[in-house]
């Protein structure tokens, strides 16, 4: 879509972080932006700054694990801000832990957020764009998505879903000739507040965490806090890549090395590198 001014996007995650700055930067193109998130305060603040630059603007607190209340929160910009041309999956969390430490609970969570909202969203916007033919969708992965960094099972597991998601489902609406674009944003360490996920974890969703993840944690927070791309700067990559229709947002380049050595590694058969360590 070469055009935004007037159009209306939705945005998944919009409380904080990536969400937030891709709300803004919506915003800033002329569109109308519907929010969604569970952290009502934050939600709250978004929809203010949205409103002071005088654009129409909805808040609706979403579970995206639950269809029911994705499906809820299409059908309120519909009727409220009469259409929707620009969906963006992004809510995520991310708790560490090795594959074997992770509860159960812990699996359930993390892939009702970062994968289930991600199907749920496709699931409830895509038939409406297709129907007008006219319409993007952005499905917030992760570097993660593209290598495997280890202390991050889980969430290395969703994110490589939803880049095979978000590629399966362009390759599918081009064989039906659709005119809706699709884009997968693959950031790596962005200061956000992503590393404090727990903040939203669901009551009765224990974790006992080894002192090497919790090692993990530490190290994670100050990369994440010393990134050096900000959220804004990533969500306007997000808007050059919506106007070009360009499917990879790589807002990283200096992960390339990691993204190839993998690729490398599987053509030629041999035990995967850490790409942590190259």
């Amino acid at each position: 879509m070469k055009n935004l001014k007037g159009k209306v996007a939705a945005v998944t995650g919009a409380a904080s972080g990536l969400g937030r700055s891709m709300a803004l930067a919506f915003a800033g193109e002329g569109m109308h932006v519907a929010l969604a998130d569970v952290d009502q305060a934050g939600l709250k603040d978004t929809e203010a700054a949205l409103q002071e630059l005088g654009i129409r603007t909805i808040a609706v607190k979403v579970d995206v694990s639950r269809a029911q209340d994705v499906e809820a929160f299409r059908d309120r910009i519909l009727s409220e801000l009469g259409g929707i041309h620009l969906v963006c999956n992004n809510a995520g969390v991310s708790p560490l832990g090795a594959a074997w430490e992770l509860s159960a609970a812990d699996w359930q969570w993390i892939l009702g957020v970062n994968l289930w909202g991600v199907i749920h969203g496709v699931r409830a916007f895509t038939p409406h764009l297709m129907a007008q033919n006219e319409g993007h969708v952005v499905n917030t992965a992760s570097v993660s998505g593209l290598i495997s960094p280890p202390g991050s099972s889980a969430y290395n597991v969703t994110k490589h879903a939803v880049v095979t998601l978000s590629e399966t489902l362009h390759h599918e609406l081009r064989e039906r000739g659709s005119a809706v674009g699709v884009s997968v944003l693959c950031p790596a360490y962005v200061p956000t507040r992503i590393t404090e996920s727990e903040r939203n974890r669901p009551k009765g969703v224990v974790s006992e965490k080894s002192k090497e993840t919790l090692a993990r944690e530490a190290m994670l927070k100050k990369a994440v806090a010393s990134g050096k791309v900000s959220a804004d700067q990533v969500a306007q990559a997000v808007v050059a890549a919506v106007k070009e229709e360009r499917f990879y947002i790589l807002t990283h380049p200096r992960i390339k090395g990691a993204i190839q050595a993998r690729m490398e590694d599987i053509l030629q058969g041999r035990a995967p590198r850490n790409p942590m360590a190259l």
